[in-house]
């Protein structure tokens, strides 16, 4: 079946309204994602036992599972509870939006977390210990020599993830 050239021309501006709404879906989940995801990565390395394997159990869970199982858990599993149904939460939660920007952000959170955590342990001891060695508090050795060799170390792989992430835009078309 092929479409005529005015069947195209009348579809066009739907087309275009759908590639923004992916672009916009894909924009800010990845945004919040890389926020999670560095806070966590962060958290892995300094936090105590406890802490660490919540993180842990999390980035278990959200690996674990497929997305589009993720996106119909938050979708329509929190109607399921009443202490959300019945709180300011619910006005978030019904949003189909929403739920697909936070199934994809806390997705690629995980993803991104395991990527982080291990540029993070690929860094060298000698640059943190020298990084010491010069008095740099432990702000200032994340910030000077951690997260600029992170993103080197981390961009190939991180460009795979933001292609899955666009991907699995489409999944939220099951939940509008």
């Amino acid at each position: 079946y092929i479409m005529d050239w005015q069947s195209v021309i009348h579809y066009y501006p739907q087309l275009l309204a759908g590639v923004g709404e992916t672009l916009l879906l894909l924009a800010v989940s990845l945004s919040i994602g890389l926020l999670l995801a560095l806070s966590f990565s962060l958290l892995l390395e300094n936090s105590n036992a406890w802490f660490c394997k919540l993180i842990k159990t999390y980035i278990f869970v959200f690996r674990g599972t497929p997305m589009l199982v993720q996106f119909f858990i938050i979708y329509y599993g929190a109607g399921q509870f009443t202490f959300i149904t019945h709180s300011f939460l619910w006005i978030a939660f019904k949003q189909p939006f929403f739920c697909a920007v936070l199934a994809l952000a806390l997705n690629t959170a995980a993803y991104t977390t395991e990527l982080f955590r291990g540029a993070i342990k690929a860094i060298p001891a000698g640059e943190i210990t020298a990084a010491q060695a010069f008095g740099l508090n432990k702000f200032q050795i994340a910030t000077k020599i951690i997260l600029p060799n992170l993103w080197r170390i981390i961009l190939p792989a991180y460009s795979n993830e933001v292609i899955m992430v666009l991907k699995g835009t489409s999944l939220a078309s099951a939940i509008t």
